[in-house]
């Protein structure tokens, strides 16, 4: 089994930062992509960032410029640098991750964590 576990999130008044961490752990895995998904309320979950085992990176037009993902292979972990946070950016945010495990490759998703942007 694998595990997604994501840090980071919390409360920030606008034109803060924050730094989402999302480590993967359990067993063996090849490591296809990893990113980072957010869903605000009443409203569909969206791609944020995402980062391929190649290196190329997407991100989402509303948050270019502003986060940055990045990723350690060594500890399996993945980054995301929010700079200059708006209240637009406030949901909640989850890990994902696309894993080949035991010669099947699918997504695992983390439990989500709190992102809320207010004054």
């Amino acid at each position: 089994q694998v595990q997604l576990v994501e840090s980071g999130g919390g409360l920030v008044q606008p034109g803060g930062s924050l730094r989402l961490s999302c480590a993967a752990s359990g067993s063996l895995f090849i490591t296809y992509a990893m990113g980072w998904y957010r869903q605000a309320p009443g409203k569909q979950r969206e791609l944020v960032a995402l980062i391929f085992s190649g290196g190329s990176i997407n991100y989402v037009d509303s948050v270019k410029g502003r986060f940055t993902i990045s990723r350690d292979n060594a500890k399996n972990t993945v980054y995301l640098q929010m700079n200059s946070l708006k209240p637009e950016d406030t949901a909640v945010y989850y890990c994902n991750a696309e894993l080949e495990v035991t010669g099947v490759r699918r997504n695992y998703w983390g439990q989500g964590t709190q992102v809320t942007v207010s004054s």
